[in-house]
């Protein structure tokens, strides 16, 4: 597409959204009023701009994986390590809202498994997971089988480990709101195109702290939309740690943990601290993430008869406002394994500790 029509098609879309803006903000009062009259048509200009980058000789590159606020509940995400670390059937699920009060702001929902088994004296674990993150017209799938091997080191326990991941990206054309139909810039049907791809990490526990390191998208694939169209997908690599804190009543514990993301050119960081009361097999938690320049973030959860339920508001400190940031909730469940009969074939729980 020629840049002279790039131009003309931005510029007559932001005409329209100040010509907009000014008729309906004098019944507005308050930034986040005005952002919020002014989100549809910035979205159409940014997904024009978007698809354009996408088209004829141009390859786009983005960050591909959502970021959790409870990424210590869904370590599997990022990091294969970290399937079969403790002895229970660990199940996952986690769905979260972008910027509340925008029309089609998207959506995240991530659903996970894993077990440890025990071959001889060596210790494994397997997972799956599938995610989905869209918003507009575009959409982000990934599909992941996980292995990790489980070794004593060091008095702790390392535990190394690898992930074949299916990829799928998507746009949907026919969904486009440009107000022109016959725009040469936009498909008119559903593009989309999937590649293999390989992740692995590390990880590290021992006693009160742990630690890991973790690469996803490793051979940095590149997908195919439609004949044209290409998109290429980032690495990503990321370390988080954590540690243990006892305090002078035994019943509460107070977690402080870190997460580092960095995919070549974009580096976040978040800085957890949770408060954690625990009695039985019963808990409950609360407590808040720093992210310098991204926001702020207040959870709170609790694990009752294996399952878990938490929820968190993660809070915009600059751009849209405190008020349009992002809900999550999540649900886990652990199940003990030694469910088979006496004998030879019983099943037995892998303990680590």
């Amino acid at each position: 597409m020629p840049f002279s029509y790039l131009a003309l098609s931005l510029q007559g879309i932001m005409q329209k959204t100040l010509n907009t803006t000014d008729r309906q903000s004098q019944n507005r009062k308050g930034g986040l009023a005005l952002v919020k009259t002014m989100w549809p048509a910035f979205r159409r200009a940014f997904l024009l701009a978007a698809f354009v980058a996408v088209g004829g000789n141009y390859t786009a590159q983005a960050q591909q994986e959502p970021v959790f606020a409870h990424y210590w509940d869904l370590e599997a995400q990022y990091n294969p390590a970290a399937v079969g670390r403790t002895p229970e059937l660990n199940i996952n699920a986690a769905f979260q809202s972008h910027a509340s009060g925008f029309e089609d702001a998207g959506s995240t929902m991530y659903a996970g498994a894993d077990m440890a088994f025990q071959i001889g004296n060596t210790r494994h674990g397997v997972g799956a997971l599938f995610m989905r993150d869209e918003i507009g017209l575009f959409a982000h799938q990934r599909f992941a089988l996980q292995y990790a091997y489980h070794l004593k080191l060091f008095g702790g326990i390392l535990s190394i480990g690898a992930s074949l991941d299916m990829l799928n990206e998507k746009i949907d054309g026919s969904k486009a709101d440009l107000g022109d139909a016959n725009d040469p810039a936009f498909p008119s049907s559903e593009l989309s195109g999937s590649k293999f791809d390989v992740s692995a990490g590390i990880y590290y526990l021992h006693g009160p702290w742990y630690g890991g390191i973790a690469a996803l998208h490793l051979t940095m694939p590149t997908v195919y939309l439609g004949e044209t169209n290409e998109l290429k997908v980032k690495s990503l690599y990321n370390l988080v740690a954590g540690y243990n804190i006892k305090t002078r009543n035994p019943l509460f514990t107070i977690v402080p943990s870190t997460m580092l993301r960095f995919d070549g050119s974009q580096f976040r960081a978040d800085l957890t601290g949770r408060l954690q009361y625990a009695r039985d097999k019963k808990r409950l938690y609360g407590g808040a993430s720093y992210s310098p320049q991204h926001s702020v973030t207040l959870f709170v959860g609790g694990r009752f008869h294996g399952v878990d339920l938490s929820y968190s508001y993660e809070a915009n400190t600059s751009g849209m406002g405190i008020e349009s940031g992002h809900h999550e909730v999540t649900l886990g469940y652990r199940m003990d394994l030694n469910l088979g009969k006496k004998g030879k074939n019983k099943h037995q729980s892998v303990r680590f500790l």
